[in-house]
Parts: C-alpha cells; sequence; structure tokens
C-alpha cells in the first residue's frame, strides 16, 4: 500500500502520532506532524514559535492562520508528492476547508476513538525530552534510565505544561468543541474510519491497516 493522503483524528492523548509514525514507516509516506513542528518552532524562540507558546501552554489551539501557514509550506515538499500522514491537522472545520482549498482531497481520516477519562491517565503519565520531543510514559513507556532519554542522552525528562492536569481538561474541552465535529464533516465525505483506541498499540495497527486494504 503507498500513495494515501490521510489523517489521524481522535482526542489528545489518543496515540494518533505512535500510529502515525508506524503508517509512514508501513506505507511509505512522511508523517506529517504538527505539534512537532510548533514544538520546535517553540524550542528555537522563532517569532511563531512565541506566538505559538502562548497558545500552547494554556492548553488551547493555534491559531487557524499560524497552523495553515506551515502545513501548506510542508506539504509543497517533494515527499510528500505521493501521500503523507497529516497528525494534528486539520483540527476544525475552517482549518479542514481550508485543506479542501489548497487542493488537498484526503483518501482516508482515521478517527482514533478514546475516552476522556483514558485520555487523562494517558496524558498525566506522560513525560517528553526538552532536547529531542521524545515522549515517553510512566507506566507504558519509561525511558530505560529514570530521567534519561533513551534517544539523545539528555537528562532532565519533563512534563509538557500542556499535560499538567488543568491544560488536559482545557485540551478535552477544545477538541470536543471544535474538533470533535470534523467527524461528521468528514463522514459526509465517505473516508472516515473509526478505530477503537483503547487496544494495545500494535491491534490498532493492523486494525488500521485491515481498514485501508478493504
Amino acid at each position: 500500500m503507498s500513495g494515501y493522503r490521510m489523517m489521524m483524528l481522535g482526542p489528545p492523548g489518543a496515540g494518533k502520532g505512535t500510529q502515525a509514525k508506524r503508517l509512514a514507516q508501513e506505507l511509505e509516506i512522511p508523517h506529517v506532524s504538527t505539534g512537532d513542528m510548533l514544538r520546535d518552532a517553540k524550542r528555537r524562540d522563532t517569532e511563531l514559535g512565541r506566538e505559538a507558546a502562548e497558545y500552547m501552554n494554556a492548553g488551547k489551539l493555534v491559531p487557524d492562520e499560524v497552523v495553515i501557514g506551515i502545513v501548506a509550506e510542508r506539504l509543497e515538499q517533494d515527499d510528500a508528492a505521493q501521500g503523507f500522514i497529516l497528525d494534528g491537522f486539520p483540527r476544525t472545520r475552517p482549518q479542514a476547508e481550508a485543506l479542501t482549498d489548497m487542493g488537498v482531497e484526503l483518501e482516508a481520516v482515521i478517527n482514533i476513538e478514546v475516552s476522556d477519562e483514558e485520555v487523562v491517565r494517558r496524558l498525566g503519565g506522560r513525560l517528553s525530552c526538552p532536547e529531542c520531543g521524545a515522549v515517553y510514559h510512566k507506566e507504558a513507556n519509561p525511558p530505560s534510565q529514570d530521567d534519561v532519554c533513551d534517544k539523545c542522552g539528555n537528562r532532565g525528562l519533563v512534563t509538557r505544561d500542556d499535560d499538567r492536569p488543568e491544560a488536559i481538561k482545557q485540551r478535552l474541552a477544545s477538541y470536543h468543541r471544535q474538533t470533535a465535529p470534523l467527524v461528521e464533516f468528514y463522514e459526509q465525505r465517505g473516508v472516515l474510519e473509526a478505530i477503537a483506541g483503547e487496544a494495545g498499540p500494535d491491534e490498532v495497527t493492523q486494525e488500521i491497516l485491515d481498514r485501508l486494504a478493504d
């Protein structure tokens, strides 16, 4: 399988990033993560990064015009010509309409369904490396050594501001208000695939691949 133009949909903590990376490798198409791009801009303290940080630290969505500009530039790169997996965009109906206006028609939208309670449990135990962006979980996926990143060796893993309890509640509220309506948007276009996201990662990956093969 190759050549898919697709996106991941689901609440924060549903495993969209994990599944997108697995699918990108399996389908040999790039994983386009707006979250990674925004966090990189924040770490580098660019003008965009400072603007995005104000929203991200409060658990709010970054304004459409900022995200749309980043994604538009990314999809013009050569490696996205044969397909891509969007992760973190679109998050609102205006963003979805902007994607269509760019001439981008998605062929599959994977909606990973996870309860609010499971989201809080997952995100509450998440740790991130401030140097390379690697993500761990205190219970499900701890680093090999306490407080040390397996990928880059940085000592000092952190709980991101948007993974703290109040920010998690804000993120879920934003998701239900702004992002969940995309389910109907893509159902009407006949490209939505609902996937139960509380199973193990391997089972979720296989379910997605099975659906794409149908």
